[in-house]
């Protein structure tokens, strides 16, 4: 398999960002194990497309890769991991790498330069050892998942196949926002050497809902309400984000876009206070009107003398 993160991404060196991102997503889409949990072959690609993502999805990560400080996996080229490792401990002997230190030269020319640096050609170690003696933190791993709008709000848990296979409990904290990542520390990639595990970046996404869509803290919502529910008024039932049902009261001669605030019936933001939830109503007239409804729709036009729009051509 292509070991070249843009390709493997199918995207060109000169992608932005939000390119590579979207790359990202159709593929974790397509490949998920989820999806083909019998599949050896894509969940190999997906495994390489998320290690991918890792690299060039970090700006940071992408750039050092674009300048061949960090290899296709995120790990330091061999001769930068030395350098770093042991330049401390040649107090006056320090071995600048330089931008083109090492191009060109096979393993072992490199094993030779390391072991006269380090020691001496005879004796002292030699490339293998210092790979042995060295430890870095493993690779943060990135998973992309998507949610209901519900389940944002009151909070779940999700059990999911991670890019190294390995399947994780995610919580998901009442209130997360779209597009927020939760950090699982520990369980991305297993460190090098004796190196700390790196860490699991779960990007969440949030479905849209029906009826609810969210403002801030706030929950924003449509009340269809009947024609004489508006000019009666009327208690009626409204749902709430956290299941169930709030007895609201229709005001006599309410319009279409009144709107009605439910304290506290929000969502909970970080330091425990929850938002409100704005109630919109909506007029609604039955799909088919009898003789007796157009009757008094005639009989009320003719007394009540009601212009609505007056304002509306005052201002055009």
């Amino acid at each position: 398999m292509n070991s070249d993160p843009y390709k493997i991404l199918g995207v060109p060196k000169t992608a932005t960002q939000d390119e590579i991102k979207k790359a990202y997503r159709k593929l974790v889409k397509d490949l998920h194990p989820d999806l083909h949990p019998d599949d050896a072959v894509k969940q190999e690609r997906f495994k390489a497309v998320s290690v991918a993502y890792g690299l060039l999805g970090a700006p940071e990560k992408r750039r050092r890769f674009d300048a061949g400080e960090i290899d296709a996996s995120g790990q330091e080229r061999p001769e930068r991991q030395y350098y770093h490792q042991y330049a401390g401990q040649d107090a006056g002997r320090r071995y600048d790498r330089g931008p083109e230190f090492g191009a060109g030269m096979d393993e072992e020319d490199l094993s030779d330069i390391f072991a006269q640096v380090f020691g001496g050609r005879t004796g002292g170690p030699g490339r293998g050892a210092f790979r042995q003696a060295g430890q870095a933190r493993g690779e943060d791993l990135r998973y992309h998942l998507e949610i209901d709008f519900l389940d944002s709000a009151r909070g779940t848990k999700r059990r999911v196949t991670m890019p190294d296979g390995n399947s994780i409990e995610i919580v998901i904290p009442p209130g997360l926002k779209d597009g927020q990542t939760l950090r699982l520390r520990g369980k991305g990639a297993p460190g090098y050497g004796q190196g700390d595990p790196g860490d699991a970046l779960v990007t969440v996404s949030v479905r849209p809902h029906t009826i609810f869509t969210r403002s801030g803290d706030d929950i924003e919502m449509e009340l269809p309400i009947t024609f004489d529910e508006a000019v009666l008024g009327a208690k009626v039932d409204v749902p709430t984000v956290s299941g169930t049902s709030v007895s609201v009261k229709v005001p006599k001669g309410a319009s279409s876009g009144k709107r009605l605030r439910l304290r506290g019936k929000g969502i909970k933001g970080a330091e425990g206070k929850a938002g409100d939830q704005i109630v919109r109503l909506k007029i609604v007239l039955p799909k088919h009107t009898d003789s007796d409804l157009e009757d008094l729709a005639r009989r009320w036009r003719e007394k009540a003398g009601c212009a609505p729009r007056a304002e509306l051509r005052r201002m055009t």
